[in-house]
C-alpha cells in the first residue's frame, strides 16, 4: 500500500470503533466505582468541613500553586460540595451506560479531575492514565457501540456542513492513535524504569512485591514468592513484556495476542495485589488493540446465530409468540374472519 493509499484509508475508514467504545464504557465504570467506594467517607476525604483530612484553605493554596483547577475550590458550602459530588457520580454512570454523548463525557472528565485534585493521596497510576485518555476519547466515535442511540445527536450532526462532518473519521483515528501511543509509552517507560533496579536485574523483584502486606493475597501470594521458579519467571517475564509491548502491537498478527496477554497481566495485578481500579483502567485502554478480534468474534457469533435459526425456524415462532406477536399456526391467535356483507 502506497503512502497516498494509507492516508486515504486513515481519512475514510474509522478504526477500532468497537474497542474504543469499550474503553469509554469501562473507564466510566471505573470512575463510577471510585465515587461509590468513597461515598461513605466523602466528607472526610473531599468535603469542605473542618473535619476534612485536607483543610479547604490548604487545598485551594495547593491548586493555585500548581496552576490547576477544581470545582471544589469554588465554594466552602456543603450544598455546593454535595451537588458537585453527586453530579460527578451521575456523569460517570451516564458515561458507563453510553448516555449523553461527548458533552457528558467532557463533563465527566471535568468532575473527575476536580475530585482527583481535591485529594491526590488516594489516586494511583490508573487515575492518572484516565485523566490523559478521556480528552483523547473526545476525538473518537466512542459512543458507536455499548450506548443508547441519540436521534437528536444524529440530527445535529446531519445539519453540519459536509466539510465539518468529513473531519469525523480523521479525528476519530487520531484519537485512537493517541491512545495507542500513550499506552505504548506507559509500558515502555515502566519497563525501562524497572530494569534499572537491582531487584529486577537479579530476578527477585516479584519476591519483594508479593510480600508487601497491603498487596498480599492470603494463601496465594505466599505460594508464589516461596517458589524460586515462579519468582524468576515472573520478574523477567514482566520486564520483557513491558519493554517489548510496542513490538507486539506493531505486528498485526501479534496485536490481539499482545493485548490479551496485557489484559491477563493486569487481571493478575487486580487479583493478587488488589489494585482493581488500576487494573481495569489499563484493561479499558488495551481494548482498542482487541477491536478487530472482538469484531470478528461478534461477526462469527452472528453467523452462528443466523445458521442456527435457519435450521430451527420454529424457534423464531416461539420467540414471537412469547413476545405477544400473533401466531398464525395457532387458532387462538389467528385473526377471526369477518362475515361478508
Amino acid at each position: 500500500m502506497s503512502i497516498k493509499e494509507s492516508i486515504d484509508s486513515a481519512a475514510s475508514r474509522p478504526v477500532a470503533a468497537l474497542g474504543v467504545s469499550g474503553t469509554r464504557a469501562l473507564l466510566g465504570f471505573v470512575g463510577f466505582m471510585y465515587y461509590l467506594s468513597h461515598y461513605s467517607d466523602r466528607h472526610y476525604l473531599f468535603g469542605p468541613g473542618a473535619d476534612s483530612v485536607l483543610p479547604h484553605r490548604l487545598f485551594v493554596e495547593q491548586v493555585q500553586e500548581k496552576g490547576s483547577f477544581s470545582l471544589y475550590t469554588w465554594s466552602t458550602s456543603e450544598a455546593w460540595f454535595e451537588a458537585v459530588f453527586h453530579l460527578g457520580l451521575l456523569a460517570a454512570l451516564a458515561v458507563t451506560l453510553g448516555v449523553g454523548g461527548r458533552a457528558v463525557l467532557a463533563a465527566h472528565g471535568i468532575f473527575l479531575w476536580s475530585l482527583y485534585e481535591r485529594q491526590t493521596a488516594v489516586i494511583d497510576g490508573g487515575d492518572n492514565l484516565a485523566q490523559l485518555v478521556i480528552p483523547m476519547l473526545l476525538l473518537t466515535n466512542c459512543y458507536q457501540h455499548f450506548s443508547f442511540s441519540s436521534g437528536s445527536a444524529r440530527r445535529v450532526i446531519g445539519r453540519l456542513p459536509e466539510s465539518v462532518r468529513s473531519l469525523g473519521v480523521p479525528l476519530h483515528n487520531l484519537g485512537v492513535a493517541a491512545i495507542a501511543v500513550q499506552m505504548c509509552l506507559v509500558y515502555v517507560v515502566s519497563g525501562l524504569y524497572k530494569v534499572q533496579g537491582e531487584a529486577w536485574q537479579d530476578g527477585t523483584a516479584l519476591f519483594y512485591i508479593m510480600r508487601v502486606p497491603e498487596f498480599e493475597l492470603p494463601g496465594v501470594s505466599s505460594f508464589v514468592y516461596n517458589s524460586d521458579i515462579l519468582v524468576f519467571l515472573g520478574t523477567y517475564g514482566t520486564a520483557l513484556f513491558l519493554v517489548y509491548f510496542p513490538m507486539g502491537i506493531l505486528v498485526p498478527s501479534l496485536r490481539p495476542w499482545t493485548a490479551a496477554a496485557s489484559i491477563a497481566f493486569h487481571v493478575s495485578i487486580g487479583v493478587f495485589m488488589g489494585l482493581t481500579a488500576f487494573a481495569l483502567t489499563m484493561i479499558a485502554c488495551d481494548l482498542i488493540f482487541l477491536s478487530s478480534a472482538l469484531s470478528r468474534a461478534r461477526q462469527i457469533g452472528r453467523t452462528i446465530g443466523k445458521r442456527w435459526t435457519q435450521k430451527h425456524p420454529e424457534s423464531l415462532r416461539i420467540m414471537a409468540t412469547e413476545q405477544g406477536a400473533p401466531d398464525n399456526d395457532n387458532p387462538v391467535d389467528a385473526p377471526v374472519p369477518q362475515p361478508a356483507n
